[in-house]
């Protein structure tokens, strides 16, 4: 149960902090200038993810044989969702988009299962 657990912890944690990076790298450049500021809220998170991406897949191994497509695809879920929450823009989106953006996760989620991913 605790691998289980801890996966879940630290794939969310993994695709916050690269949320974050995702999220103020978009800012390091503002009005012509290099914020560095932004940039090191950028590197901290990406630093953030990649570290809590190594621990979740310590607990996913004990799990199952996992191919590198189904874990990057565990991460980029989770990464897409945290900087659609985090922006504050995915609750301004029409039904539909919404609907769709689901629709697209879903469609990589299939391919990976049925190429064998």
């Amino acid at each position: 149960m605790w691998p289980v657990l801890l996966t879940v912890l630290f794939t969310l944690l993994s695709g916050f902090g690269d949320a974050l990076g995702f999220i103020h790298a978009g800012r390091v450049f503002r009005d012509g200038r290099f914020l560095w500021e932004e940039a090191l809220k950028s590197a901290a998170g990406f630093q953030m993810g990649v570290f809590m991406l190594w621990l979740a897949l310590r607990y996913m191994s004990q799990l199952a044989t996992l191919s590198t497509e189904v874990q990057t695809l565990l991460w980029f879920g989770v990464t897409i969702i945290g900087i659609a929450i985090l922006s504050g823009k995915f609750a301004q989106w029409q039904t539909t988009d919404q609907v769709v953006g689901v629709g697209v996760l879903a469609g990589i989620g299939w391919l990976l299962v049925r190429t064998g991913g």
